[in-house]
């Protein structure tokens, strides 16, 4: 029978015997528990040291001796010789000492796991009986994939525990784009402050006593301003709680992370930025526009609409080599665009309105830019939408059949 506990290394005495392969994946392992390691071989391979060197390990360059397993708290034994290991193990049980045999794990005093980490929750995997690495290896593989899912349960119970705040990048919607850290610190969230765009159906799959706090804004529309979302996530953070601030896109594109990350360091309270997929590169891609491609665009000028039309913008229109990326320009792109012409912009470079990118209800409206105000209105425009001005957003850059269809409804408008 076999007993997993759960055992800290850190600051512990582990000896390693031979200097092989098997050393060396574990050799990693232990180091990142922050064992004190010894190595014991008469060689190295090249992996092991390398590692030897990088981490400044002593290494005894000789074959084991009894008195090399002396105040071990573990012992890993992997020389590649049966009869060796067996006697490394048989001097570790004179002194009581656990004992991992690579050559033949189940007459060791101990085995490793096959072990996945989440955050502050470790979960291993070994056999009762016998020794099926690649058993093992199987099972881990699915308790990774369920953990980094999102949909177990990671949350602690905390009583006097200091709180934090994570600004996590939601995407442009699907929850199969959020990054394995968002879904391992939603899992673990007391509180999520959400946007209203972003990949807000994940909210579904939080614990019904998760507090979720909805901030989202509408253009023209600010019922929370981000003042009060700064106080919303100091305060909870002081109250001892774990809070994901859920954010669209991604949190320092035109998110205002940087404000809430300031807010968070001024109040003292433990911030960190986990980056999303941003709209301005996924939503064109998902109507099959890339922002640069080679021999038409070599870079991506990103601005928002809100803000009006500065020089740089207008250099970047006029390059035919620039692809202008347009966030939250709807209801300013009338403006943009006539300023765009007067400044002598052709009105034959391209430009695509993607609507909705990722979802459903995705729409693309392809037109140029001297039309595109009408042909806006005509499609009945509406945010969220991405606006796309360059050569990359002609209908036939990657997707010819396309531009018969484009064309057609441009003569139908």
């Amino acid at each position: 029978m076999t007993t997993m506990l759960g055992v800290s290394l850190d600051g512990r005495l582990v000896v390693l015997v031979g200097g092989g392969s098997v050393t060396a994946r574990r050799l990693r392992r232990f180091l990142d528990e922050r064992a004190s390691v010894r190595v014991v071989a008469p060689e190295l391979s090249p992996e092991v040291a390398q590692l030897v060197a990088d981490h400044d390990i002593p290494w005894s360059a000789r074959p084991v001796a009894e008195g090399d397993v002396d105040g071990a708290w573990l012992v890993h034994t992997a020389t590649g010789d049966p009869e060796v290991d067996a006697l490394v193990v048989s001097w570790c049980e004179a002194r009581r000492t656990f004992c991992v045999n690579s050559s033949d794990g189940a007459h060791g005093s101990a085995r490793m796991t096959s072990q996945t980490r989440a955050g502050d929750v470790l979960v291993g995997v070994t056999s009762d009986s016998g020794v099926d690495p690649r058993r093992t290896a199987r099972v881990n593989s699915s308790v990774r994939e369920l953990l980094e899912s999102g949909r177990v349960p990671l949350r602690r119970v905390r009583e006097t525990a200091a709180g934090s705040v994570a600004l996590v990048g939601g995407g442009p919607g699907p929850v199969d784009l959020l990054t394995l850290r968002s879904r391992r610190l939603l899992a673990e969230a007391d509180v999520v402050v959400a946007d209203r765009l972003g990949a807000t159906s994940v909210l579904d799959e939080l614990d019904p006593d998760v507090e979720i706090v909805h901030v989202g804004k509408a253009p023209g529309h600010h019922p929370v301003p981000q003042d009060e979302i700064n106080a919303i996530l100091v305060a909870h953070a002081r109250a001892g709680k774990r809070v994901v601030r859920l954010k669209g896109g991604d949190p320092f594109v035109y998110g205002r992370g940087g404000e809430e990350v300031s807010a968070c360091l001024e109040a003292g309270v433990p911030v960190e930025v986990v980056p999303g997929v941003s709209s301005s590169v996924s939503v064109p891609q998902a109507a099959g526009i890339p922002v640069t491609h080679r021999g038409v665009a070599s870079s991506v000028h990103i601005i928002n609409g809100q803000s009006g039309v500065s020089d740089a913008t207008l250099a970047s229109l006029e390059d035919r080599s620039v692809t202008t990326v347009v966030l939250m320009g709807v209801k300013a792109f009338g403006a943009i665009a006539h300023e765009a012409l007067s400044a002598g912009v052709p009105g034959d470079r391209p430009v695509a309105f993607v609507e909705s990118g990722h979802t459903e209800n995705q729409r693309t409206t392809r037109t140029t830019l001297a039309h595109a105000v009408a042909d806006a209105q005509h499609a009945g425009v509406r945010n969220p939408a991405v606006i796309v001005i360059g050569e990359v957003a002609r209908p036939d850059l990657l997707l010819p059949a396309h531009a018969q269809t484009a064309a057609h409804e441009r003569a139908a408008g």
